[in-house]
C-alpha cells in the first residue's frame, strides 16, 4: 500500500479536434507527470470522461497508458458504477495485467442507504482480484458514504485498502483518519483540502491539478507528509488560485485548458461537457506562466 502514498493523478482522456482519442497526447501527458515526480497514475476515473467513452476507447486508453508508463509507476484503474452486478462482471472479465489496484466509485443516482453502499462494496470485494480503493464523491453521486460505513468496510475486507474521500469536508476527513485501521489509506479527492488532510494524517491525493503542475503539487504533498509545514503551505497558497480556476467551469474543462497552454493536448471535451470559456482559458494561461516562472 505504500505505493499509493503521495500524489496520484486522475488522467484526462485527451481528444483530437474531431473528438477521437488522441493517443499521442495521452502518451505525452504520462511522460509529463512521471517527469514531474508523481507517485502513481489513475486511469479511467471521472476526469477521464469515462462516461462518454466506448468500451473500445476505454481499452485503447488503458493500452496507451500501460505502454507509455512501461511499468515505471503503479496504475490504478477506475471500475465502478451503480449496477452492482455489472461492476462485478467487469471485474471478473477485465484483463487486469499491469494494474495495481482498482478505484471504485460509490453508486450514483440510485441513492442507496449506507447498508446498500456496504453491500455493494462487499460484492465488489468478493469479486476483485486486485486491491480496491473505494471512492466517495457525493457531489456527483448524490449520496454521501459516511465515515462509519468506510470504517466498517475497512475492518471487514482486507482487499479494500483505502478511500478516495472527495466530500470536500475536512471534518468528515478527520473522522475517517481517526477511526480507520492504521494501515488504511485516506486519500484526498479534493485538491484544495489535500494539504490539511495530509497534516491530519491522510495518505496523499488523487489529484486533477497535479497532472497540470506535477512538480509543484507532488512536492507540496511530499513536504506535507514529511512535516515541513512552512514550505508545504507556501506551495499550497501559491497554487490555490489555479485550483479554483480549473474547477470554475467544471472538470476536466479546466485542466484541459492547462494542457492546451502547455501544448500537450487540445482543450477538446465531449458533450455534454463543453470547453472552458476564452476568459477562463486566459486566466489559466496567465497563471500557468506565473507558476512556471
Amino acid at each position: 500500500m505504500k505505493k499509493f502514498i503521495g500524489t496520484g493523478v486522475a488522467l484526462v482522456t485527451p481528444f483530437n479536434t474531431d473528438s477521437s482519442v488522441d493517443t499521442n497526447a495521452l502518451t505525452a501527458i504520462v511522460e509529463h507527470v512521471i517527469a514531474g515526480g508523481i507517485e502513481y497514475l489513475v486511469v479511467l476515473g471521472t476526469t477521464a470522461e469515462s462516461a462518454v467513452l466506448t468500451s473500445e476507447e476505454k481499452q485503447l486508453v488503458i493500452d496507451t497508458v500501460l505502454k507509455a508508463n512501461n511499468m515505471r509507476l503503479p496504475i490504478v484503474l477506475g471500475i465502478g458504477g451503480n449496477n452492482t452486478a455489472a461492476v462485478v462482471h467487469e471485474l471478473k472479465t477485465t484483463n487486469l495485467q499491469g494494474i495495481d489496484a482498482v478505484l471504485s466509485v460509490s453508486p450514483y443516482y440510485n441513492k442507496p442507504t449506507q447498508e446498500g453502499i456496504y453491500q455493494h462494496f462487499k460484492a465488489i470485494a468478493a469479486a476483485s482480484p486486485k486491491p480496491i480503493i473505494i471512492y466517495n464523491v457525493p457531489g456527483r453521486t448524490a449520496s454521501n458514504m459516511l465515515p462509519k460505513t468506510v470504517v466498517r468496510l475497512a475492518n471487514d475486507f482486507e482487499n479494500i485498502i483505502g478511500v478516495k474521500e472527495a466530500a470536500g469536508d475536512i471534518v468528515q476527513a478527520m473522522k475517517l483518519i481517526k477511526d480507520v485501521p492504521e494501515d488504511f489509506l485516506v486519500i484526498s479527492g479534493d485538491d484544495m483540502i489535500t494539504l490539511p488532510m495530509v497534516f491530519a494524517g491522510g495518505a496523499g491525493v488523487i489529484s486533477v491539478i497535479g497532472q497540470g503542475y506535477p512538480k509543484e503539487f507532488s512536492e507540496m504533498v511530499r513536504l506535507g507528509l514529511a512535516g515541513n509545514i512552512k514550505q508545504a503551505n507556501a506551495l499550497h497558497y501559491k497554487m490555490m488560485p489555479a485550483i479554483d480556476y480549473i474547477f470554475e467551469e467544471g472538470n476536466p474543462a479546466g485542466i484541459k485548458a492547462v494542457f492546451e497552454k502547455l501544448k500537450l493536448a487540445t482543450a477538446t471535451v465531449r458533450l455534454p461537457l463543453i470547453e472552458a470559456s476564452e476568459g477562463l482559458k486566459q486566466k489559466l494561461h496567465t497563471l500557468t506562466d506565473d507558476l512556471k516562472a
